[in-house]
């Protein structure tokens, strides 16, 4: 006989419910909820499930458009790209998990946004990740450093899916919390797409995949709350991965679509087997009737609570055509995969658990799913910063040095050590590497098409000024998607940020989903699917808020992109856009002057993207041999890392106001573009006529940066530079080495 265990509003409040909210679960319940009940309630009505703190705003995001097929909503996006193709895609954060469990914490974040993705229909084709660590002094950050770029690769590269790009920053505001940011792309037929909304009554509910087990119960609930010095015990709530296992699945869910058995089907991810079953019934305003002893388990006497809240990984719950089972069974046998038929759909719009022939929940489905609270939080307008001129930032007492430094700081140093360790060039269509402004991969069965991934968000400049720098992540990640010769499609948002109860941190929220939106809208990459992590705090200290966006862009010909390292000797150096003067918030700041203080850069929307259409233009055009945009570190990091992409040298000859804010400012919606000498008269005229500020700067040339008479530095010095911190600051100099 199972322990009766007595349910309370302290017990509640254990499970992160506030008084008003269990009050709310007592009536709609009818009585005191059952444990296993209050378990259920809890998960549904958490933070990382409900979206109760920001689904007010994240209503106000741009979410259609021309090519949008499903907006936010469903398991991930789906955008048309033509020939009855669509690419599906979303970004989601791992980030309590992996603090506490770097290598299982990040390689199961890879495995839950995968299944998001392919529970769509559709085949992996891609994948990045954002991650956020503390500073490199600090006596976790190597740790977590490790396991986090293990977790990723182990996980990723078993699966069989391509990493073609992200990023990897450093801040002391991240010493207590990481951030894991996952995105994975796939490409499916555009009839060939599967939703959630369970349809039909007395169909048989069919549990696919991994046995459940008792890792990862909770962990909903844990990613919903702050951390304290408690932080160890909560090793249990973090799920157990297998690539291998997710693979099998994978091939099994896509054959068992093929095969037209699949009514309905949703991914067991956070809160597990009540969340996908709460979600399909309510959106198909059914009912789901669930027997727990017909759930396949690889743990004795798991208990109803344990078997609803676990987060088991590498699973999936479907509404089945029951003329189709013979068939659907059949499939899941071959991949040696579990199949159980656990329930039905029924039209009484409750949710009912069955354990060991007793009734152990009874629950109205639709409040617990579609109806879950909604807060206003309250919130103040975040303060605004003076701007600062560039007189009151000092000059480098040597540019040479300043460069050299920069380049092999923490936050500007070559990621090669990182992304060495995953695999780039996996089922043969990737045709960038790492490193450039976005990953390019081919449509599989296209002879031409291609699609385009960055990530993006600079957390200094949200902090300093919200709302523009909301509209700086989606600007930057648009940037990147221009550069490789892609018309940006649309976006997603992984939003990271402290405790939405306090007002500073609400209103800080708020302001950049009102800067997201405008450029959303501006640049027409509407939102389809995204994530919100909040009470990413430990011990009252939050991160830097950082909403980051994953933007996905066309290729129509991949024979007509750009590279950052393509430039040939001789090519004219043009720079679109006007001389740099902000310097507030600038890496310059931080890692030459010693402080972080000011405004961060303005973004003119209008201006973004009459820039960005001239430089798709000039790409699609053949006019650009290579591309590159001007974002951390300024015009001279942006020249160096050509440099040293393309291993050739330039010289630079530009009048300037101020040499240190021309070089190392970080005004926005700049490119460097390279054009062949023979056409750059002609990418001048056109710069012209369409109203574009440019500069022609000057010239690929010998094998030295050249600047002016500031700055004189061999590309092979750079390289050094560049490519030293990462592999010494994880002890392991000699890829250093290897890599030059």
């Amino acid at each position: 006989m199972t322990k009766t265990i007595e349910v309370t509003p302290q017990l509640a409040a254990d499970h992160g419910l506030s008084e008003d909210e269990y009050s709310r679960i007592v009536e709609l319940t009818g009585r005191t909820p059952t444990f296993t009940e209050l378990g259920i309630w809890s998960a549904m009505w958490n933070e990382h499930c409900s979206y109760k703190s920001s689904k007010k705003w994240l209503k106000t995001l741009p979410t259609e458009g021309p090519r949008v097929v499903h907006g936010p909503g469903e398991n991930a996006g789906v955008v048309d790209i033509g020939d009855d193709d669509v690419v599906v895609f979303k970004m989601e954060s791992h980030n309590h998990p992996s603090f506490i469990e770097p290598y299982q914490g990040a390689a199961t974040g890879v495995g839950g946004i995968l299944r998001d993705v392919f529970t769509m229909g559709a085949r992996p084709i891609a994948s990045m990740n954002a991650l956020r660590f503390g500073e490199p002094g600090h006596s976790k950050t190597r740790h977590l450093v490790s396991g986090v770029v293990a977790g990723v690769g182990g996980y990723g590269n078993s699966f069989g899916v391509p990493c073609v790009g992200g990023e990897v920053n450093f801040h002391p505001r991240y010493n207590g919390n990481i951030l894991v940011n996952a995105f994975a792309a796939g490409i499916a037929k555009k009839d060939g797409i599967y939703i959630s909304k369970a349809e039909g009554i007395g169909l048989p509910v069919v549990y696919l995949g991994a046995k459940t087990g008792r890792d990862g119960v909770g962990g909903a609930t844990m990613a919903s709350a702050e951390f304290d010095d408690s932080i160890d015990e909560k090793r249990p709530t973090v799920q157990v991965g297998d690539p291998f296992t997710e693979k099998c699945l994978l091939e099994a869910c896509l054959e068992l679509m093929a095969s037209g058995a699949v009514i309905a089907i949703q991914d067991m991810g956070a809160a597990g087997l009540t969340c996908s079953a709460v979600e399909m019934g309510a959106r198909g305003d059914l009912g789901i009737l669930l027997d727990l002893d017909k759930v396949p388990v690889r743990e004795e006497n798991m208990s109803p609570y344990e078997m609803m809240l676990s987060e088991s990984q590498e699973r999936m719950l479907m509404v089945l055509r029951p003329e189709k089972e013979d068939e659907a069974k059949a499939i899941f046998v071959k991949w040696d995969l579990d199949f159980a038929i656990v329930g039905e759909t029924t039209n009484d719009l409750r949710f009912r658990i069955l354990h060991r022939g007793e009734e152990v929940a009874d629950l109205p489905i639709k409040e617990l799913g579609d109806e879950a609270p909604e807060y206003d939080r309250p919130w103040v307008e975040p303060g605004s910063h003076s701007d600062m001129e560039p007189h009151l930032f000092a000059p480098p007492h040597d540019y040479n040095a300043a460069l050299i430094k920069m380049l092999g700081s923490p936050d500007l140093s070559s990621r090669r050590w990182v992304w060495e360790q995953y695999d780039t060039w996996i089922q043969g269509n990737s045709l960038q590497l790492p490193g450039g402004d976005a990953g390019v991969v081919r449509v599989d069965g296209h002879p031409c098409k291609a699609l385009a991934f960055s990530s993006d968000v600079t957390p200094r400049y949200v902090e300093a000024d919200p709302y523009e720098g909301g509209k700086q992540a989606v600007a930057e990640c648009y940037r990147n998607l221009i550069s490789v010769g892609a018309e940006p499609l649309a976006a997603t948002d992984n939003l990271n940020f402290g405790n939405p109860e306090k007002p500073e941190i609400m209103g800080t929220f708020v302001a950049s989903i009102r800067g997201i939106g405008e450029a959303c809208s501006a640049l027409k990459m509407p939102i389809v699917s995204g994530n919100v992590s909040l009470y990413n705090e430990t011990n009252g200290e939050a991160i830097l808020p950082t909403p980051t966006i994953g933007g996905v862009g066309l290729i129509e010909d991949h024979a007509k992109t750009a590279r950052i390292g393509a430039a040939d000797e001789g090519d004219v150096l043009f720079l679109v856009g006007t001389e740099a003067t902000h310097l507030a918030q600038s890496i310059y700041q931080r890692e030459i002057l010693g402080e972080e203080a000011g405004p961060g850069p303005k973004v003119d929307l209008l201006m973004e993207k009459a820039r960005g259409d001239f430089v798709l233009a000039a790409i699609k055009s053949e006019y650009a041999s290579a591309c590159h945009d001007i974002s951390d570190g300024g015009l001279a990091i942006a020249l160096a890392e050509m440099c040293m992409a393309s291993g050739l040298g330039m010289k630079i000859e530009f009048e300037y106001t101020y040499p240190h804010a021309a070089l190392f400012g970080e005004d926005q919606a700049r490119y460097i573009v390279a054009v062949d000498e023979e056409w750059a008269n002609m990418f001048a005229a056109n710069s012209e006529g369409s109203g574009v500020s440019f500069l022609r700067i000057g010239q690929v040339a010998g094998n030295r940066l050249i600047i002016n008479d500031l700055v004189d530095i061999s590309v092979d010095d750079m390289k050094q530079a560049h490519e030293a911190w990462f592999p010494e600051f994880m002890g392991t100099p000699a890829l250093a080495q290897a890599a030059e």
